[in-house]
């Protein structure tokens, strides 16, 4: 695979690019996220029903946008999720290790309603076990539930670390997650002025903490919620934290892509630096 330089390449590290949303003008997605200037997108599963489509999807990727794989069984579709897909999960990174980034997306919501802790934070555990084993990073998804998240993490002691997708915790908990390893995805959430706490985050954490994202088609940008989101538009997060810090363009998009491409060992990238 042609190797491709991080400065300059805006990573999206967050985006459900195999979803159906996409059925029908994906590949004009992809050429969009493409001039825009992203040379890299991690597709994460959500479970087992849509494993083989993520894979299959980042298997027919071009040398312009490199798409890599993420498996895993996310909180919000637990009533789908089965006992044996743990098993299938460890089949599939066995004969797959070589092509996954990372399991994910896994975590805990504890925003939605009814929800089920225990059954939660089993299944979590359960796949925090298998990237261990796999020495893989994870892709978490975190809703009201950061310090039990960190609880199994420090109980668990991943090698790899991995990202906290669209961080909405605190600056204490921000700062455990990356005593662990890990990174702190930025989004669309951080594009509304609204949203004081995350963008004074955004001005204050060390670039070194910061990974790019859009969670398309989800999590849309200000001024973009009556459209699906795009991988595109991570160029418009990475141009709001540029102006909310105050520095270069191209310092932020070539530190936030070192900070993926280092984390999740992307094939494309090769540090100009």
């Amino acid at each position: 695979m042609t190797l491709c330089h991080t400065a300059g390449m805006l990573i999206d590290t967050h985006c459900h690019l195999d979803f159906p949303t996409f059925d029908g003008w994906r590949d004009q997605v992809i050429e969009r996220a493409r001039r825009a200037g992203v040379g890299a997108i991690v597709v994460p599963g959500v479970s087992a029903r849509y494993w083989a489509r993520v894979l299959e999807l980042c298997g027919s990727a071009t040398d312009a946008v490199h798409l890599y794989p993420a498996l895993g069984m996310h909180p919000y579709f637990m009533q789908e999720h089965r006992s044996e897909h743990l098993s299938l999960l460890k089949r599939q990174v066995e004969k797959y290790r070589e092509r996954l980034v990372a399991i994910g997306e896994i975590g805990l919501d504890f925003q939605l309603e009814h929800y089920d802790e225990t059954a939660q934070t089993e299944l979590l555990v359960e796949q925090l076990k298998i990237a261990k084993a796999a020495e893989l990073p994870v892709l978490l998804h975190v809703r009201k539930a950061h310090d039990q998240v960190l609880k199994q993490l420090r109980r668990l002691n991943l090698p790899r670390g991995g990202i906290v997708h669209a961080f909405s915790g605190s600056e204490q908990q921000a700062q455990e997650y990356v005593k662990l390893g890990f990174k702190l995805g930025f989004g669309g959430a951080v594009t509304y002025e609204r949203a004081t706490k995350l963008r004074r985050f955004a001005q204050q954490f060390p670039l070194g903490w910061i990974v790019l994202e859009t969670d398309a088609p989800d999590m849309p940008l200000s001024g973009w919620r009556d459209q699906p989101n795009e991988p595109f538009r991570v160029a418009e997060v990475a141009q709001t934290l540029t102006d909310l810090r105050q520095i270069e363009l191209n310092d932020l998009i070539a530190q936030t892509a070192d900070n993926a491409c280092a984390l999740l060992s992307l094939t494309c990238c090769k540090s100009s630096r």
